[in-house]
């Protein structure tokens, strides 16, 4: 394994998607393969003996990370994606973001009501497209055991949002004064 932080993995896109947003891309995370499995592993391993019954993940690089923990935990894998994308009924979800509006949907039948439910994400930035997962999440009547994401953006406020609504939240770094 590496002994290097997961930030050295990590680059810096000034002004993206619009000026003024340093954008923190894990993309080179995700091909350095040492670096992407301690992550994985570090995402899951809190979780691993927790009663979590199913992994759901943000669209997009959100579904990479979540697919591999679920596989890691042996769990079934949820994607909340862009409106639009899901074949089949769904429920919505909009949300603000640091530069913009979005919405989200999830399948009515990703899981039963009762679920214990581990969010995932690659980043967490403002909040609004964590909460608008848990927003769904909850509407379905899932538990949330928790949001675990690579990368925390403290100065922008969005950990703070998910523990107000009483979300554990799990990060394996952050970058300061964004």
């Amino acid at each position: 394994m590496t002994d290097r932080p997961l930030t050295d993995y990590i680059r810096t896109i000034p002004d993206f998607p619009v000026p003024g947003v340093q954008f923190r891309d894990v993309t080179t995370l995700f091909a350095a393969p040492v670096a992407f499995r301690r992550a994985i592993d570090e995402l899951a391993a809190p979780y691993r003996d927790d009663g979590i019954d199913v992994v759901v993940a943000l669209d997009a690089r959100g579904f990479i990370l979540g697919g591999a923990i679920a596989y890691n935990l042996g769990l079934p894998f949820v994607p909340i994606r862009k409106q639009g994308k899901l074949p089949g009924r769904t429920i919505v979800e909009a949300y603000s973001l640091e530069y913009g509006e979005a919405v989200m949907e999830m399948h009515d039948d990703a899981f039963k009501a009762g679920a214990r439910v581990l969010l995932i994400d690659d980043l967490l930035a403002t909040g609004g497209t964590a909460v608008a997962g848990v927003k769904l999440i909850e509407r379905l009547g899932g538990q949330i055991v928790a949001a675990s994401f690579v990368v925390n953006l403290p100065d922008l406020g969005g950990e703070g949002r998910l523990k107000e609504m009483g979300i554990e939240v799990h990060t394996l770094c952050a970058f300061a004064g964004d």
